[in-house]
């Protein structure tokens, strides 16, 4: 028996050590620094930039790129280049130098038919589509409606000139009945305008008619 009571006045004795040394090391607080005691140097920290210079080069990379577009003759006078016309009006005096100079005698395929089975500015599904619309005689809807459209426009503008005349030489008795008729036709045309606006490509849409305009028009000639 002699021997479990040792052994376990050993694991106490470890015990109550193991207990003193945690108490010891969270009881203790680091000591204060004396008045007399001088700070530690504390490194200074650096500022960061004040973000100003980055748009001025985003600007000076901008005016680069912007430069670059410019053609040469108007490279470093970026100031010059108010509008859209002076960029068109070096290009024009390009072409005609060009002219003079006999650039564009010896092209190849000068006086042969343009090749026009094919559109390569096109989308490719669309030009396929109307390639084949073409060689069976047909023609897109938007085509079609075109047609028609500008077929009633003419007619309906011949009808009112004609109304105008015999509202001038009558007694304008049959003006109001003209004037409904017209009206109800220029419905029928915006209707078809609207329409082809819907499934024509973009940059070919067509403006319906206004009555009054049109009045205006006529009566002005």
């Amino acid at each position: 028996m002699a021997v479990p009571a040792v052994a376990a006045r050993r694991l106490l004795a470890s015990s109550r050590s193991r207990r003193a040394f945690w108490s010891a090391s969270w009881s203790a607080e680091p000591a204060a620094p004396s008045a007399s005691s001088p700070a530690p140097d504390s490194k200074k920290k650096k500022k960061a930039p004040s973000g100003s210079a980055a748009p001025h080069r985003l600007a000076a990379v901008m005016d680069a790129v912007n430069e670059r577009k410019l053609p040469p003759e108007l490279r470093g006078r970026g100031n010059a280049v108010r509008s859209e016309t002076d960029i068109v009006n070096v290009v024009e005096q390009r072409i005609w130098h060009s002219m003079e100079e006999g650039h564009f005698e010896n092209l190849p395929g000068k006086g042969k038919p343009l090749n026009l089975n094919s559109n390569p500015h096109a989308d490719p599904a669309e030009d396929t589509l109307y390639r084949i619309l073409s060689r069976n005689g047909c023609a897109p809807e938007w085509v079609e409606l075109n047609k028609e459209i500008r077929g009633m426009i003419a007619s309906w503008r011949s009808a009112l000139k004609k109304a105008l005349v015999n509202q001038s030489e009558d007694d304008g008795s049959n003006w109001n009945d003209d004037c409904r008729v017209l009206q109800q036709q220029i419905r029928q045309i915006n209707d078809k305008v609207f329409r082809y606006n819907l499934i024509v490509p973009f940059g070919r849409q067509m403006f319906g008619l206004n009555w009054d305009k049109e009045v205006d028009k006529l009566k002005l000639k």
